[in-house]
Formats: structure tokens, sequence, C-alpha cells
């Protein structure tokens, strides 16, 4: 699915909006430091430099998620996040001090930051909340990114990424056969015969791949409805699907996948 593309863009995309949304807060903060009091250039260096401080080290969150994205399997790997998010509130503070004491040299000045662990504590509790919103932005864009790829693109061919664990699995879709749930976890049918799991609800595959030709057409089942080779009647409205020698089930609750596998 163009995947270095993919994270390419989720980078570009994700700085671009957290610079803005930073900046509005940056801002936020100014005003309010300057409610009570008329110097305003103080503020605007300390906001401003923690601005310029944070963007420069953004690389480290995205460095933090593509170790261990929020969905990793098994959970212990999000403990990776722990040093991750400590050095980029290091260097977010190094970095803004480093600011903040030149700006003040220049305008002939003194900057004192104060006792350093002291108040490197309270900046971290909020560089936390920071990492985090991070991180959870990176996986929000680079979802819709690739929501917007299978739409776009109806003429390719494109592959999916099937993740166990630590271990992926790169497969075709035109490959797939059909994807069974199998309680926490879904299992993708391959012509080949192979059997792949993945964590996953059913529902969230369905509304990924929907756009590529996949159907809902049991509780359990989605069908590559390209991949359909005969449509058996069982009785009662409920239906057999056949997949080369692949049989999955078609209910009668689902009206709509039988009309489109019909060609209505």
């Amino acid at each position: 699915m163009g995947t270095n593309g993919t994270l390419r863009r989720t980078f570009l995309y994700s700085f671009a909006t957290a610079a803005a949304l930073v900046a509005v807060i940056n801002m936020i903060n100014v005003i309010t430091d300057t409610r009570n009091q008329a110097d305003l250039a103080g503020p605007v260096v300390w906001e401003g430099s923690s601005w310029i401080a944070l963007m420069a080290f953004f690389w480290i969150p995205w460095i933090g998620y593509r170790l261990a994205p929020p969905f990793v399997r098994p959970r212990w790997k999000l403990l990776v996040h722990v040093p991750i998010v400590f050095l980029f509130s290091l260097l977010h503070v190094w970095g803004f001090n480093l600011v903040r004491t030149l700006i003040y040299w220049l305008a002939g000045d003194h900057y004192d930051f104060g006792s350093f662990w002291p108040n490197f504590f309270y900046e971290f509790r909020k560089d936390v909340l920071g990492y985090a919103l991070f991180v959870a932005g990176f996986a929000l864009i680079e979802h819709l990114l690739r929501q917007q790829q299978l739409i776009a693109a109806p003429g390719q061919t494109l592959t999916f990424d099937i993740r166990d664990g630590a271990k992926l699995n790169r497969v075709r879709l035109d490959e797939v056969l059909a994807i069974a749930s199998a309680g926490n976890y879904v299992e993708f049918v391959l012509r080949d015969g192979r059997k792949l799991m993945m964590r996953s609800p059913l529902s969230a595959l369905e509304n990924e791949l929907g756009p590529r030709g996949f159907l809902r057409t049991h509780r359990s089942w989605l069908v590559n409805a390209k991949a359909m080779t005969a449509l058996k009647p069982e009785g009662s409205g409920d239906y057999t699907v056949e997949l080369g020698a692949l049989e999955a089930p078609l209910s009668r609750r689902f009206p709509e996948a039988l009309a489109k596998l019909r060609g209505e």
C-alpha cells in the first residue's frame, strides 16, 4: 500500500499538525502569562523557545511510534516508550534552555532556569502527555492515509500488512480469499492455502477493506467478492459462497452482500 510513501506522509502531516496545534497552545499561554503584567517579551521567549525545542526533537516520538505502535503485540513492548519519553523530555528541556540562554545573552541579560531536577520533572509531566498525544496522532493520521489510499486507487492491486506480534506478513489483497473471526483474532485465508492470524476485530477490517471489494457475509466472515467462483443456496435464504476450494457462509441477514455477489 505504498508503505514508505505512507509513512513519509504520516510524519510530515503529523509534524505540520503538531506544529500548528502546539503554536496555538503556546500563544494561549502567552496571553495567560501577560494578563496581569505588562512584560510581553519574557512569555514570548519562553513559549517560543519551548515550541522550537519541541519541534526540533519531534522525530523522537516518531521513532518510539515506529518501534512500538499503540496496538503492538505483545503489550510489554510498549515499555520501550519509557526511556524514549524520558530522552524526549530531557532534550526538550535542554533545547529550550539553550535557546533562552542565547536570546537573553544577545539582549545583554542572564537566563536562570533554577534548580534543574525539580524544574525538569515539572516539565517532564507535561512532556509525557505531549508524547502520548503525538504517538496517538501518528496512529490516527497513518490510518486515515491508508483509508484514503484504499479508496483513491481502485485500479491498483494493493498489499495489506498482517501483523502477528512482531512478525509482519505483507500479502497482496487479491491473494486473500476470505477473513474469518477467531475470538480476539482474525484468520486470513490465502489462495495458496496459508492461514495467517492477526489480532483485530473483524469490524475494523470490514471498514478498512470494504472499499476494496471485501463483503461481510456473516457475523464471522468477510469474503473477497472478486474471488467468488460459485454461489450455492442452502435454503431459508442462506447461501454458501465458494471461493475456489474454500467455502464461506452467507447469512440471510446480509442481503446487501447477496445482491452485490449476484451483480444486482
